[in-house]
């Protein structure tokens, strides 16, 4: 019997950017989907849209009914931090605050959403410092927001970047060191696909370095850079859902097809990557 069937599978909505979150919901109902990765940014929902928390709240829920009358649910909450005025790594105390700040509040969010997993990455350190001096900025500050989790009964979920995106954590290495830096079991991994390709590393790698870490996999087609649509780009697809199932993943299958080339059309980038999974994965 298959581990892995369209019942593990979810989609982030940050590729809705330019749509309303009735039509990423509709878009979802559409494509038989019920599994939400909610995007925290602008136009769906921006935590600093709201001057307090019972205002955030009563956005939160007014957003909850919308995903409970269409039978869904949100599987993990991803705030926007890759950029924008937030830090882990940044050499002003004021700037790690108010990342630090603002996960707390992140992690109330996903509370109100019904899921306790929350999306973490390090972000960037300025390239013009010692890559060292960011790496131990950046493991205090998560450290802290782990910290934080820990009491809330919060999951992050870390994930490794691109190279281009940030000279911290990039590869296999460098999750595991960051793991064992912050030592803490509110903090596990989330291994994304095409970051994972573009380092020339293989999933069975990770899942043997980190048996009891993997909780999250970003799902996309590259090639190998890109978050393309299923079938677009040329990555091994089923022998990575093969590779799970040896290894007894249960855990979630985001679909991440984050690139600009789909934002006009997203129904249509997502819809595909249904259909394409549906080919040989079977229904819930």
């Amino acid at each position: 019997m298959s581990v892995i069937t369209m019942g593990n599978i979810s989609v982030m909505s940050v590729q809705y950017v330019h749509y309303s979150f009735s039509y990423y919901l509709d878009s979802m109902k559409r494509c038989g989907l019920k599994n939400i990765d909610l995007w925290g940014g602008t136009p769906h929902y921006c935590r600093l849209d709201y001057l307090s928390s019972s205002a955030a709240e009563k956005k939160i829920a007014q957003m909850c009914k919308e995903i409970d009358d269409l039978g869904m649910r949100v599987e993990i909450y991803t705030p926007e931090t890759l950029s924008y005025p937030y830090s882990f790594s940044d050499p002003a105390p004021a700037v790690r605050k108010r990342t630090i700040e603002f996960f707390d509040m992140a992690m109330e969010d996903a509370l109100c959403f019904g899921t306790n997993k929350l999306f973490i990455n390090t972000g960037c350190g300025l390239l013009d410092l010692p890559r060292e001096e960011s790496w131990q900025r950046c493991a205090e500050s998560i450290r802290k927001i782990a910290d934080i989790a820990e009491r809330k009964g919060i999951i992050l979920m870390l994930e490794q970047l691109q190279p281009y995106e940030s000279n911290l954590l990039t590869t296999l290495p460098d999750m595991i060191r960051m793991l064992k830096d912050v030592a803490s079991h509110s903090l596990q991994t989330c291994v994304d696909l095409v970051a994972m390709e573009v380092v020339g590393e293989k999933l069975e790698q990770y899942f043997e370095a980190l048996p009891n870490n993997i909780q999250h996999i970003h799902y996309a087609d590259g090639d190998p850079s890109g978050h393309y649509i299923l079938g677009d780009g040329n990555l091994p697809l089923k022998e990575y859902i093969k590779i799970l199932e040896k290894f007894n993943y249960t855990g979630s299958v985001d679909l991440e097809i984050n690139d600009s080339i789909y934002w006009a059309d997203p129904h249509t980038s997502i819809k595909r990557s249904a259909d394409y999974l549906r080919e040989f994965l079977p229904e819930l």
